[in-house]
């Protein structure tokens, strides 16, 4: 594992992390008791889904996360509407969410980049895996170049000396 994978992926868990820790902070201070602007059956089930964000948060399952995050906003929202959640409570819970949100945001993408870069290191170690296997393979098919010895050149013939050879001069 290269230096930058292991910041990348240690940045995703700490961004997990944080996310965990607000969508607590979301828990806390948006889903109190009916005396601070909310009736207690709606603060429970915010609470079941600010749970829910925050197992998916440390799961690194920023996916569900913010899914279960947007459906965190539209109870809200609901909530809201219908007078279960005072509007000072819904406005500290959406800044909340926001924050929360920003956060799951920033650790997707660094999980992302995380992947990208992992990815082009087993690419590259595949390459490079490959281009030794086909040297290793051209090695072996090679035939071994064996040095064939040169003949030495046959002597020339003695001029003058017709002994054997040729037309006798005398005859």
């Amino acid at each position: 594992m290269t230096p930058f994978q292991s910041k990348n992926q240690r940045t995703g868990a700490r961004g997990a992390g944080l996310a965990a820790a607000l969508a607590v902070a979301v828990s806390l201070a948006g889903c109190g008791p009916a005396d601070t602007g909310m009736q207690r059956d709606t603060a429970h089930q915010l609470q079941e889904l600010v749970l829910g964000v925050s197992q998916a948060a440390a799961a690194n399952d920023h996916a569900a996360a913010l899914k279960t995050l947007d459906s965190l906003e539209a109870d809200v929202a609901t909530a809201a509407g219908s007078g279960q959640v005072s509007e000072e409570r819904r406005r500290k819970i959406m800044t909340s969410i926001t924050a929360v949100r920003a956060d799951l945001n920033a650790a997707a993408a660094a999980a992302k980049a995380a992947e990208a870069v992992a990815a082009a290191a087993a690419e590259a170690e595949k390459t490079k895996t490959d281009a030794e296997a086909a040297a290793q393979a051209a090695q072996e098919n090679t035939a071994p170049v064996v040095p064939v010895p040169v003949p030495a050149p046959a002597p020339a013939p003695e001029q003058g000396k017709g002994e054997g050879k040729g037309k006798n001069k005398n005859g």
